[in-house]
């Protein structure tokens, strides 16, 4: 398939119901509304495959982004590639699961992760600290950087509630993955957790609730799957 195919498709998949749901949730134009449900077929035909991907999201569609996320061949991407994508990734459904998932997966994930966290632009500063977050669920603990992470924990603690507010959303994401996927870090990020409290963040429209980080690890910890890493970030 090629990317103008797959754009047609996506387009005759579109719903204007959906379409409004995914505007209060921060995608932001143009796109055409597609339920991922609807985007699955299309990622099992493709499976895999890096040139469509960026063909894919260099159209600035965001379904198209999103399926882009899906089928990326996340271990060919580029530091280039990713940093391209990042500044392109506008809306927030980009910003945080797509871009931070094929990040998580490629050979820059961590680096970067550390260097987006440092941005003065909202959704690259998300961005960065939902990369962290993914890949502390997907690598195994002797491979993290252990003395760093708890270094960035501490800085979640000084600013979480200062920071900008999908950061603060990201920054709170990042503290129960430590908890929940870091055996070693998890009575830290739990300390952590008490110290930040409740976390304010404006989520729209929606009916979206910040997760209180405290009670998620401790969901972990009930079903005995406190450290147990993901197999995979994308969905």
């Amino acid at each position: 398939m090629t990317a103008q195919q797959i754009m047609t498709e996506l387009e005759s998949l579109g719903s204007p119901s959906i379409k409004k749901i995914l505007v209060n949730h921060g995608v932001r134009e143009p796109f055409f509304g597609v339920k991922v449900s609807d985007m699955k077929p299309i990622q099992k035909k493709i499976k895999v495959d890096y040139q469509l991907a960026k063909d894919l999201y260099a159209t600035g569609n965001a379904d198209a982004q999103y399926l882009a996320g899906l089928v990326a061949d996340d271990g060919k991407m580029t530091r280039a590639d990713l940093q391209t994508w990042v500044k392109q990734a506008l809306s927030q459904n980009i910003s945080e699961y797509t871009v931070p998932w094929v990040a998580a997966g490629s050979y820059y994930g961590y680096e970067l992760g550390k260097e987006w966290i440092d941005s003065p632009t909202e959704h690259i500063s998300a961005a960065g600290w939902s990369t962290l977050a993914n890949l502390v669920a997907l690598q195994p603990d002797d491979k993290l950087d252990l003395p760093g992470l708890k270094t960035l924990l501490a800085r979640v603690v000084k600013d979480i509630h200062s920071a900008p507010n999908r950061v603060r959303y990201t920054m709170n994401n990042f503290v129960i993955c430590l908890g929940a996927y870091v055996n070693p870090l998890s009575a830290d990020a739990i300390a952590a957790a008490k110290k930040i409290g409740a976390v304010s963040v404006d989520v729209g429209g929606t009916a979206c609730k910040v997760p209180v980080a405290t009670e998620y690890i401790q969901k972990a910890k009930d079903r005995g799957l406190l450290g147990k890493k993901k197999k995979t970030v994308k969905c």
